[in-house]
This record gives C-alpha cells, structure tokens and sequence, in this order.
C-alpha cells in the first residue's frame, strides 16, 4: 500500500479532466475506484472535493489517497501489452495525423475508455499511436461504444488544451450519419427536447437511460439540462427507414439517439431506445428493420470540422461508413457519392 501522495498538474494536464489524468499516472486505476475516491473526498485538487470529470489547470495540486500495491495482480488491457492485431487494427485507422493531432475511424464496438466490463478500448490502444513522440495521444471526445466515426486525440497538451475548449465552447461542427426507422415529419428540423439521466432496472440503476423532457420543464428539473439536435433527411425508404444527417448543437449523453427516438424515428440498432422490436405499440417505430438488415447500431460520426488548435487552419475530416452501414445503404440504394458534405449549409 503506498502512501498519500501529492502530484502537481503540468502542461499535459491543462484542461485535462481528473479521471484521465489520474489513468494517465496510474493506469491500474479503473473508472470506478476514481469516482469513488472522489465520492468520499480523498481525492483532492487544491485542498477541495472534485468531480472525476473535473477539469485540471497547470500548478495545481491533487491528492490521491494511499494506493494498493497492485505488482502482483493480473494486468488489463489498460497497462497489459497491445496485441500485433490491435496494434495494426487502430493504425490503420488513422485518418489524420501531424505533431499535434490525430483522428481515427473508430470502429463500431470498440470503447473510448475503460469502465465496468470494458477491457479493450481507445485510451488503452492509444499507445500504438505514439510514432515519433514518447506519450500517448490524449483523447478530448468521446463517441458511444457502439457509434462508429471520427475520433479526435492530442499528441501534446497544448493541442488537448485547444481541442477541449473549441469543444466545450461548440466551435466544432461534428455531422452524423444514422439510418433511422420510419421518416421524421418534417424532413428538415431541430429538436429542443431537454434531457435527463432516468435510473435503469438492473443492479445498482445499471441499465440507465437519457429521458427527454420538454424544453419549458427543465429548469425546474433537477440535473436536467437544455440539449438542442438539428437534422434533416437526406434519404428515405418510403415510410419503412430514412438516411438523415444529424448535427449535436449541444453535446449531452446519447443525445442523438433520445432525440430521433422521442420523434418516434428511433436509430436502426439501437435497442436501448428503440426496443428491439420491428414496431411499437404506440405510434413510433422500434429500432430494427428485419430482413437483411443489420441489428448493430446504424450511427456514424461522418465528418468533423474545426481549426487546428496550433496552425489556426481550417481542418475537415470525413470517415467511411462501417461494413454493416455500407450494407445497408447499398440494400436501400443509398449513394454516398451524391451526399453533400454539409447538408445544412444551403439553410444557415
């Protein structure tokens, strides 16, 4: 068992969230031992209780409560060594790089970060895309487990510093690609339904899910917050499915995929606010298509736009839809060659 210890946030640590920077230094440490030490208060940043998701600034301190000497327990995927397949398979997905970023096409099903059960995610295989640097890239987004698409990670703290605030003050546009159930009426809209975190019905609230909540009840909803999606479609199949791009105006917790479901219009694959049904008691559709048709999730981080947090340049990357959505689009007739890269721009 070690000692309390005391570490002074550096440079790769600006803005940096405190669960990150602490798996940063001690990659033993899971997800839930973080957010508990927080919970009780031994972990501390300048002497005050914080949140794991609590950003860090350069200079300050955090203490971390003593620490159980883990040199002989079973290593994870976290500190265990990066398969030659895993290693290859996250390179290959790489999209961009220079010195300070990198963004790959996160394959459908892998994780971002380590939790309950994840042993196998983007933070742990992120040591395969060092190249000529000696740290890790950092990640400053995540997407669902489940969501395919553009990943951005830092290669240096300033570019992570640069990274979160153009994310946190929305200076980035992110678009979406998703197959959906039915057709959204009207095709082109915004949806302004607030959410709220609704407690799940498995052991310990697992199994727990974003609730929409009209705009006029959020504020006086306790941690219910205001969450804004535009969308359009570009496609559709009859009444049966529709292509539709998808733009989070704010970036909330599975926020596209409570949106299109309270819209009765819920994501091809998406069980948990779907149902895994064909279709709904009520007037809504649920979230699979049958047929030929794919049962994963049909939701896909096409394309992000933002300026580069060192150059100031403009920068634009698109990743290519994943095998089971190409599938599907080509089933329906679907062409990506004809999709404009910003569908909206024609209406700002």
């Amino acid at each position: 068992m070690s000692g309390v210890q005391i570490i002074e946030v550096d440079e790769d640590g600006q803005d940096q969230r405190l669960d990150r920077f602490l798996r940063r230094i001690f990659p033993e440490l899971g997800q839930g031992r973080i957010e508990k030490m927080c919970r009780k208060g031994e972990c501390r940043v300048d002497g005050g209780r914080v949140k794991a998701s609590s950003r860090l600034s350069v200079g300050q301190s955090v203490r971390v409560p003593p620490l159980p000497d883990t040199s002989n327990m079973p290593r994870d995927t976290a500190t265990a060594k990066i398969t030659k397949a895993d290693a290859e398979m996250i390179r290959e997905a790489v999209l961009y790089k220079d010195d300070y970023i990198i963004a790959i096409n996160k394959p459908a099903g892998l994780a971002v970060q380590g939790g309950s059960g994840q042993l196998r995610h983007v933070d742990g295989l992120s040591a395969a895309l060092k190249f000529d640097l000696e740290s890790k890239p950092k990640l400053v987004h995540r997407l669902d487990k489940d969501t395919s698409g553009v990943l951005l990670l830092a290669r240096t703290g300033l570019a992570a510093s640069g990274l979160t605030k153009a994310f946190q003050s929305r200076e980035t546009r992110k678009i979406y690609w998703a197959a959906v159930a039915g057709c959204p009426h009207p095709k082109l809209g915004t949806i302004k339904y607030g959410l709220v975190k609704a407690g799940g019905h498995g052991p310990n609230g697992s199994g727990e899910k974003m609730q929409c909540v009209h705009p006029s009840e959020v504020a006086d909803l306790q941690d219910a917050k205001h969450a804004t999606t535009d969308y359009t479609v570009l496609e559709d199949v009859g009444k049966r499915a529709s292509w539709v791009a998808l733009v989070p105006i704010t970036g909330r917790t599975h926020q596209l995929r409570a949106h299109m479901a309270e819209l009765g219009n819920p994501i091809v694959g998406d069980g948990k606010y779907g149902t895994n049904t064909q279709t709904n008691d009520g007037d809504g559709w649920g979230a699979q298509l049958g047929g030929d048709i794919s049962r994963k999730m049909h939701l896909h981080a096409r394309s992000i736009t933002f300026n580069h947090p060192i150059t100031k340049k403009e920068i634009h990357i698109t990743a290519e839809l994943p095998d089971h959505m190409e599938k599907t689009w080509a089933t329906f007739g679907w062409e990506v060659k004809y999709a404009p890269v910003d569908p909206f721009e024609a209406y700002k």
